[in-house]
């Protein structure tokens, strides 16, 4: 099992467990995707040690953050990363975001404002994006598909099995980890709280989208589909490089990588970031 120091935070009422590693003057703060905590940006943070300061969390309800009992809403994810940053980094940072992080990052990126210095969006998808036009059906489908699963994670050699995708992607420890918190019935319930989080959230980006950020932006996006998916991921691809296009400062770029880039191509990833880092310095 990893071994990283890290701390509760209090954030609006509930707490969020945080990591910090790295040296530097400059900040990097990470935002898992759906499903995820703290320990997916494992593969990414080593190649960043020596140049910033590093910050990943589990959000409220996940792994070793505090439980939670209600519903939480993506807006209420994106306070709680704003109230995070202000507890624990002390002036500007870099934001990188996975998958449904996007969506709470750029919330959260209205009202950053100037400590935003750059953002990185890790194969994010955009609210106008067709997959979201049955979201509703989606969610409920994997929502019952969760449920059964839920209990049966208890048992170690199921987790396995259900985690079977994600174990080749990171090292031993890293995944022992997850499958001690993320793959577990708390963790899978929370997971389902987050799918609903989104499902809930689409129509209202659709009618009132984020702010667009002013900092430098990179969207990266994941150019190799599962099986079955191509069409569905061609979509996304095109959407994904639609919203990068009408930012004031952004950039589009395609990965050799399926959705996990940041374990896929961790070294990318971080000179992504080192790029943002060296816009500002």
């Amino acid at each position: 099992m990893r071994d990283v120091p890290g701390q509760q935070v209090p954030v609006n009422g509930r707490t969020v467990y945080v990591e910090e590693s790295g040296q530097g003057q400059d900040w990097v703060v990470f935002e898992a995707g759906g499903g995820c905590g703290r320990t997916c940006w494992d593969p990414v943070l080593p190649p960043l040690a020596g140049k910033a300061r590093l910050v990943t969390y589990d959000r409220a309800g996940r792994a070793l953050s505090g439980p939670i009992t209600q519903q939480l809403s993506v807006d209420d994810l994106a306070a709680d990363l704003i109230a995070m940053t202000e507890a624990v980094v002390p002036g500007e940072f870099v934001l990188v975001a996975h998958s449904m992080g996007g969506l709470v990052a750029r919330r959260a990126a209205e009202r950053l404002g100037p400590r935003l210095r750059g953002l990185l969006l890790v194969d994010p998808t955009p609210e106008t994006s067709p997959v979201y036009d049955t979201w509703d059906q989606t969610t409920k489908k994997i929502d019952r598909m969760l449920a059964v699963t839920q209990p049966l994670s208890r048992f170690r050699p199921l987790a396995r099995l259900f985690s079977g995708n994600v174990r080749p992607l990171f090292s031993a420890d890293t995944y022992q980890t997850m499958l001690a918190e993320n793959f577990t019935p708390a963790g899978t319930s929370q997971t389902r709280k987050e799918m609903r989080a989104v499902a809930a959230a689409i129509p209202q980006f659709r009618a009132r989208p984020p702010q667009l950020p002013k900092c430098p932006t990179i969207v990266l996006s994941a150019s190799r589909a599962a099986k079955g998916r191509e069409r569905q991921s061609a979509a996304i691809r095109e959407h994904q490089r639609r919203y990068a296009e009408i930012l004031p400062d952004g950039r589009y770029e395609a990965v050799d990588s399926a959705h996990l880039i940041q374990a896929e191509q961790p070294h990318l990833v971080a000179d992504r970031i080192g790029r943002l880092l060296s816009r500002n310095s």
